[in-house]
């Protein structure tokens, strides 16, 4: 058993400063994971407080994820790097009739290696850029390059400033670059209480204390983040404000505009990740135009033309550029020149933009196609997007429901890699429309998914 006396901050309830203490002494790495906290009494007794007071800051520490309680052994520091994260299998060969509805990724297309191959061919012959391509660049990108892209993203409906753009090493980069620079260990960093696990991963490396607000098929709940603020303000809100990543809620305009109100009056920043692409038709107004001094934009071609290309953007306010720029330096010097150069003459070609109609239209199809074979199950989702959510029936639990899947040759996720802090995760599961090689496999996939909802849930108990 840990013997630890914290010292608390001045400000706010008790208990919320216990909670604080706790956190800051799990990030500085004080308590350990595994460490059995002392007994609520003993703490109580030592801070000259109420055992009441321990009790809600052992439970608010809880709910943030430090903590966990074991009944009838005491309330012990979480092993956070066990903590449930999705397995990638990107890149790793399919087995034969498995259907891989489990992660997130555009449809296959021969337009995706025959663009990438004529690209290459291209540039091949031209001697001026493939010496640029084995120079070093600025760390922000080549100007031509910024350019380029900015004009990509004005095509696809965001409006962007070449002179306020990074160029970044994928969307993941630049949600990294974001955090370095904006936040300090032991900070506190809110988002969607399922959000994208990307981000979970991100926080806990910059060890920042991470905080889920709730939400519903509107998107955030701006009057819960409003408690949060009156409490403890973030660092920063990220936010997937066009399909929620897993539950594909959106954002409605009202709560874009409260959370804007909010991030003005309690100074904070704001990430918008746009790497799961809708067309513009459906999507709202985005945060960089409401308020584009606090709001930084995360973009990349992962999701509409190849995430091997690793090939992103960060839209940022001008002020901020110096401490990206370090942050760059500091952790890869540049992007690769020759994937840039790469990546700007393809979205240039006809071939991109014929690529991305296509998929427009086949996402759509495959979210029809999916949503006529679970009609009777509850499903939220855009219906141009790439996942669907499916919620379970009474009884039944998404852990077990996959593993019947993939005993059966179909693969998806449950909601464990993406809730942020230790609230129980809904029963439910994310399929990816994008990975089957054609409708077809999809129609099997979501076949089998029907079959095994059908059945009666596995019982815990065993007979003898």
């Amino acid at each position: 058993m840990t013997i630890w006396t914290p010292e608390l901050p001045e400000d706010g309830p008790r208990y919320r400063r216990i909670a604080d203490a706790m956190a800051d002494a799990i990030t500085r790495g004080e308590l350990a994971p595994g460490e059995r906290l002392p007994p609520q009494r003993r703490l109580a007794d030592q801070l000259g407080v109420t055992i009441g007071t321990i009790t809600r800051a052992y439970a608010e520490a809880q709910r943030q994820g430090w903590v966990e309680s074991r009944v009838g052994s005491g309330t012990y520091v979480r092993h956070r790097e066990a903590e449930s994260t999705v397995t990638f299998r990107a890149g790793q060969p399919v087995e034969n009739g498995v259907v891989d509805m489990s992660m997130s990724l555009p449809p296959p297309h021969p337009l995706r290696p025959q663009g990438l191959r004529d690209t290459l061919l291209t540039l091949a012959e031209d001697s001026a850029s493939l010496q640029r391509a084995v120079d070093y660049q600025p760390e922000y990108g080549l100007e031509g390059h910024r350019h380029q892209l900015a004009e990509w993203l004005g095509r696809l409906g965001m409006s962007a400033n070449p002179d306020s753009l990074v160029i970044t090493q994928g969307g993941q980069h630049g949600l990294t670059l974001a955090l370095q620079a904006l936040t300090r260990p032991g900070e506190l960093v809110a988002a969607d209480a399922l959000t994208y696990p990307g981000f979970i991963g991100a926080a806990r490396q910059a060890h920042l204390k991470l905080l889920g607000v709730p939400l519903d098929e509107q998107g955030m709940d701006i009057d819960a983040l409003a408690r949060l603020c009156a409490r403890q303000p973030p660092r920063l809100v990220y936010t997937t404000p066009e399909q929620n990543n897993p539950t594909g809620a959106c954002l409605t305009e009202a709560r874009r505009e409260r959370l804007v109100a909010l991030a003005r009056e309690h100074d904070f920043w704001l990430i918008e990740d746009n790497v799961q692409y809708l067309p513009e038709a459906d999507r709202g107004t985005p945060l960089i135009e409401l308020a584009p001094e606090r709001t930084l934009r995360i973009f990349s071609t992962s999701k509409v033309l190849a995430g091997g290309l690793r090939i992103g953007t960060l839209e940022l306010p001008e002020p901020l550029l110096g401490r990206i720029g370090s942050a760059l330096r500091a952790q890869t010097w540049m992007v690769p020149p020759l994937m840039v150069e790469t990546t700007c003459r393809w979205i240039a070609s006809d071939a991109s933009r014929r690529l991305l109609d296509w998929q427009t239209r086949e996402l759509e199809a495959r979210q029809r196609l999916a949503r006529q074979r679970l009609a009777n199950y509850p499903t939220s989702g855009r219906e141009r997007s790439s996942n669907l959510w499916v919620t379970l029936p009474a009884g039944r639990r998404g852990s077990e429901v996959q593993e019947l899947l993939a005993q059966r040759g179909v693969r998806v996720s449950t909601p464990e890699p993406f809730c942020v802090g230790s609230e129980p995760a809904p029963q439910a599961l994310r399929l990816c429309l994008g990975p089957p090689a054609s409708q077809e496999e999809l129609d099997r996939g979501l076949c089998i998914i029907l079959e095994t909802l059908a059945e009666p849930p596995c019982s815990p108990w065993h007979t003898m």
